[in-house]
């Protein structure tokens, strides 16, 4: 079966564009590529797969790979198509016409054919300026369709709020089912054993401390995507936040946990409770101790969602 591999990118917005289209089959491979003017990343999305259609025959069983998840999902799922009509209407009538089967590749995942078709799509939107050459993607006899569907290699990171070239956006979380969400956070408050001391016994001129600050956190929690730019709006089923003296350390440990059934995780929400807390645990006793420190906010543990449980203390 024959396999197409298509990117699109652009070096502005709107900027150049450029598209790139690999073909794969039993015949020598066909690079296809282009660029255009004052276009976008998704027009140029859409252009590739169109002109790597175009080069197969009608009546073709052909699985066309992409990394951009929006063409995948408007093709396969019905996603809302806000522009390039004109585009979607040619897409409709390929795809009518030969067995398309669609499939999402991870971007930058190590994927050799769709590493290559990015660069090519980058070179020719000006983005870099050294012209990929096939041979150094595509290895003699890589078996691409298994290629696509292994996960990343061990260990490899992958930030999933830039774009291809770098720049910060909101994760697509709409095809993600909603699941049932946890996430524990903690965090401490170090500072003098006076200062332990005065806030245990109450003794703090503003008031009661830790019920001051456990009501900080909740709210700083539901607060989250105000404070952290590309974080989704996530309706909080829960938000419980603790607090442990520890006499050795002359600290407050703070343990945040949050809940939700959501499409993604609540990871920031947990976090952002413990950091919040103990702001306001240093708000309510700065008077007595200006020299409290918050240090080790991390995450302890989250399950839910495609990665599942993850446990790290």
């Amino acid at each position: 079966m024959l396999r197409i591999y298509t990117d699109g990118s652009c070096s502005g917005n709107p900027g150049d564009g450029g598209w790139a289209a690999l073909v794969l089959g039993d015949a020598a491979p066909q690079v296809l590529s282009g660029r255009e003017c004052r276009t976008t990343s998704n027009r140029m999305e859409q252009t590739a797969a169109i002109k790597g259609l175009e080069a197969i025959p009608r009546g073709t069983q052909v699985t066309v790979y992409s990394d951009s998840r929006y063409l995948v999902a408007t093709m396969t799922r019905g996603w809302k198509r806000r522009a390039n009509q004109d585009l979607w209407g040619s897409l409709d009538e390929l795809a009518a016409s030969r067995r398309v089967r669609w499939k999402e590749v991870r971007a930058h995942s190590g994927h050799p054919e769709n590493e290559f078709v990015n660069a090519l799509a980058q070179w020719e939107a000006g983005v870099i300026r050294e012209k990929p050459v096939l041979e150094h993607y595509v290895a003699s006899g890589a078996k691409a369709q298994d290629a696509a569907e292994a996960p990343p290699p061990s260990g490899e990171a992958r930030l999933t709020h830039l774009d291809e070239l770098g720049r910060a956006r909101m994760v697509e979380v709409g095809a993600k089912p909603e699941t049932a969400r946890e996430a524990v956070a903690r965090g401490s408050i170090v500072m003098r054993p006076e200062t332990l001391d005065l806030i245990r016994r109450g003794g703090v001129e503003k008031g009661d401390v830790l019920a001051t600050a456990r009501l900080a956190g909740v709210m700083g929690a539901k607060q989250t995507p105000q404070l952290i730019p590309l974080c989704h709006p996530i309706p909080l089923t829960h938000v419980d936040v603790e607090f442990a003296f520890d006499e050795s350390r002359s600290a407050i440990d703070i343990t945040a946990t949050a809940r939700a059934v959501a499409r993604t995780g609540v990871e920031m929400e947990a976090l952002t409770a413990v950091t919040v807390a103990a702001l306001t645990v240093y708000d309510m006793a700065k008077a007595a101790d200006r020299g409290m420190r918050v240090e080790g906010v991390r995450l302890v543990r989250k399950s839910g969602g495609r990665s599942g449980d993850i446990v790290l203390e």
